[in-house]
């Protein structure tokens, strides 16, 4: 099999900015290979507990590996990313950060779960089975406007989007808005909620194969992607329980709604408050509802039966 070039955890970078000097240079159509560190960019490890969440430099969060000078591309061009493949994952992490995530003023102490990740499936507590589905957290390209921009908000770049769906076979579309593109990709989760309530995924470092084409002069403003679906790899089949929430406003719905799957999980399953809210992070996800009758909103909270055994 044809070895493809690899830009290795080291090449990353902790800021959006269109002075960086590329990595590496490809024409469109050729694959690369990113060896992707985890989002504390190594800072915990397997070994880590609670009390080193205090030592994370938050400086230092969220790398992405590049950036990437793709030859030809211009700001009016769209830059395919098709995403083929991933490499195994050994365990990862995930994390609620006091002052960060949906409920930040409800869970202000610290809490770590280290997962295994060598089979299919990873155990969150005995009983419940999370399935894998890895996907990149950040991925984009560089920004117009000059100067470091922060990498963990979403953008029109791409971003941290934490979009889910973007796992094997999905293609994703960047608006290019700088010569050669600049992209970089990193934020790898094996796992996550749509919502990723408390902050942090299944984060974990592996390996991601790309494949990029360029579509000159086919302007987009923000990201569009098509992805092979299903939408829930792997808990289909038993059904949902599903909380709802509402309010005049879509984030009032959207804390009601995982506040009241939170009590859900904690009286009928017997687990902590903040091993809930880390399990809503990882594993149900956000619908909105209702949007049309403004301004009163429904947000409803999808809990996968499939994940209880």
């Amino acid at each position: 099999m044809k070895q493809h070039y690899t830009i290795h955890r080291h090449c990353h970078h902790f800021n959006w900015d269109n002075a960086l000097e590329p990595v590496h240079v490809i024409t469109p159509g050729e694959r690369l290979n990113f060896e992707v560190t985890d989002a504390s960019a190594g800072q915990l490890t397997p070994a880590s507990t609670t009390e080193d969440l205090g030592r994370v430099d938050f400086q230092r969060v969220n790398p992405v590996n590049g950036p990437v000078y793709i030859e030809g591309a211009m700001p009016g061009d769209t830059l395919e990313v098709e995403i083929e493949s991933f490499g195994p994952q050994d365990w990862g992490w995930t994390a609620v950060t006091p002052g960060f995530g949906l409920l930040q003023a409800q869970f202000q102490d610290p809490y770590l779960k280290i997962w295994d990740l060598k089979a299919d499936k990873a155990e969150f507590l005995p009983g419940i089975e999370i399935p894998i589905a890895p996907f990149p957290g950040t991925i984009g390209v560089a920004l117009p406007e000059p100067g470091p921009h922060n990498i963990v908000p979403p953008r029109k770049n791409g971003g941290n989007m934490d979009i889910k769906h973007l796992t094997k076979g999905a293609k994703l579309y960047l608006p290019v808005w700088v010569e050669g593109a600049l992209f970089s990709v990193g934020d790898t989760h094996a796992a996550q909620g749509d919502g990723e309530v408390c902050g942090t995924a299944i984060e974990a470092p592996m390996d991601v194969q790309l494949r990029f084409k360029l579509h000159k002069q086919k302007q987009i403003f923000e990201p569009q992607f098509t992805t092979p679906g299903p939408l829930n790899t792997g808990t289909e089949g038993k059904g949902y329980f599903a909380t709802t929430g509402y309010g005049e406003d879509l984030l009032t719905a959207t804390k009601k709604a995982i506040s009241f799957m939170i009590e859900h999980l904690v009286g009928h399953y017997g687990l902590s408050d903040v091993e809930a809210y880390a399990l809503c992070s990882v594993a149900v996800d956000l619908k909105q509802s209702a949007v049309v009758d403004m301004p009163h909103y429904l947000v409803s909270a999808y809990l996968p039966l499939a994940i209880f055994k």
